[in-house]
């Protein structure tokens, strides 16, 4: 059987990314076996509608999974919508299958590109869309005079720290409590960007992935918070393992990145009553680990059915519209979201107002996605891209 060293120290090719319609270079990691160059692949439509159900996961959790307060739905949501919340109560793994996503996503959108377009493609990605969203939520919460979530500090303080992105490590009150996510994709973006800077090729990933995997589970043995807070331990494995799968996805899956896989799924699984405690503590009492590691487990099968190839029947662009505006959706649907569900209550039954409210979010969501965060997208991207033009020229003439 071949060691890992050996698998490493083969060549890696090239693989036609078929999501970005572009051939990029080979990538060669020494050694003499190439590998395969199979044809070009259709768009991964699958990725899209998986975001579209990972927000809504998310929404259904908020909005009737965990145990809120009675002025939110005029009642308890458990009592009003009792079928609803018993599904409910696991959809909150919508976070996960983010994540999964996620560490595809990440090596499919940079490989072959510069570090320099892989801190403008985050940036554009992430802050237009946030900025809009925190002002806005900022708005409906002190115009609600904050009835139902907890934020309570609307000081101009706490606002410029929320739209740095920067309010969890600063210690500073989140204006919507959804935001921890970001700060887990924002250490996982800087730690990739490490690999990016060298040049992404299948063995560097590989060693990044196996080194990481490692790290997370020895540094709380050492109980240093620093090394805690860059390695991740509860939800390394879930960006590992999208990793891995993208891998497959590029190249072939291999012996190797099988059972990377599955090691990355058990440390995952490991978590699982670490990450239940956290959603337990909102009210949800009573979770199981068989149905939240089955709900787990379903997620990880979705994002390889997709790498391998299996759900490339899918192929409704609607889609592509889909995924965009999950990300404007996440960031609203919580504070917004419960001011919006007292006030229907007022006039419409429970199933009426849940799904008036998923529609209105939806709306909502799609036209900051075409309004705001294209255009400013494309603007931020246009003054960075200068920038990073003025710099190297600055640096050329010395």
């Amino acid at each position: 059987m071949p060691t890992p060293l050996s698998l490493l120290n083969r060549r890696s090719g090239t693989r036609t990314e078929g999501a970005a319609r572009a051939s990029l270079p080979a990538q060669t990691d020494g050694g003499s076996a190439a590998a395969p160059r199979p044809g070009r692949r259709p768009r991964l439509y699958a990725l899209d509608g998986m975001r579209l159900i990972a927000a809504l996961g998310v929404l259904l959790f908020h909005y009737t999974g965990q145990e809120l307060d009675p002025r939110v739905w005029h009642g308890s949501n458990k009592t009003l919508l009792p079928h609803v919340h018993e599904i409910g109560r696991y959809t909150w793994m919508g976070v996960e299958l983010f994540f999964l996503i996620s560490g595809f996503v990440i090596c499919m959108s940079c490989w072959g590109k510069r570090p320099r377009d892989f801190f403008i493609s985050r940036v554009i990605r992430l802050y237009p869309a946030y900025w809009f969203c925190v002002l806005l939520t900022a708005a409906v919460v002190w115009y609600a005079a904050r009835p139902f979530g907890s934020f309570g500090d609307l000081s101009a303080r706490t606002l410029f720290s929320n739209l740095s992105m920067m309010q969890w490590p600063i210690g500073s009150p989140a204006v919507d409590p959804v935001y921890w996510t970001l700060w887990l994709e924002m250490r996982f973006y800087v730690a990739f960007a490490i690999v990016v800077a060298f040049g992404l090729t299948y063995r560097r990933v590989v060693l990044f992935c196996m080194i990481w995997s490692f790290a997370a589970i020895f540094t709380p043995m050492i109980n240093f918070g620093l090394a805690t807070e860059v390695t991740q331990p509860v939800y390394a494995p879930f960006f590992i393992g999208g990793i891995v799968m993208y891998l497959m996805y590029r190249f072939k899956p291999t012996f190797l990145l099988w059972a990377m896989l599955v090691f990355d799924w058990m440390m995952a699984q490991n978590q699982l009553p670490g990450i239940m405690k956290q959603y337990e503590s909102d009210g949800n009492r009573g979770l199981t680990y068989t149905v939240a590691c089955l709900v787990m487990t379903a997620c990880y099968l979705l994002v390889l059915a997709a790498a391998l190839g299996k759900l490339n029947w899918i192929s409704w662009k609607w889609l592509t519209t889909a995924g965009a505006l999950t990300y404007p959706l996440y960031l609203l649907h919580q504070e917004i979201g419960w001011v919006g569900i007292s006030y229907l209550r007022r006039s419409l039954p429970p199933g009426e107002t849940l799904g008036a409210m998923i529609a209105i979010m939806l709306v909502v969501a799609y036209l900051v996605n075409r309004v705001v965060e294209r255009p400013l997208s494309a603007k931020l991207k246009t003054w960075l891209e200068s920038s990073f033009k003025a710099m190297a020229e600055a640096s050329d003439a010395k």
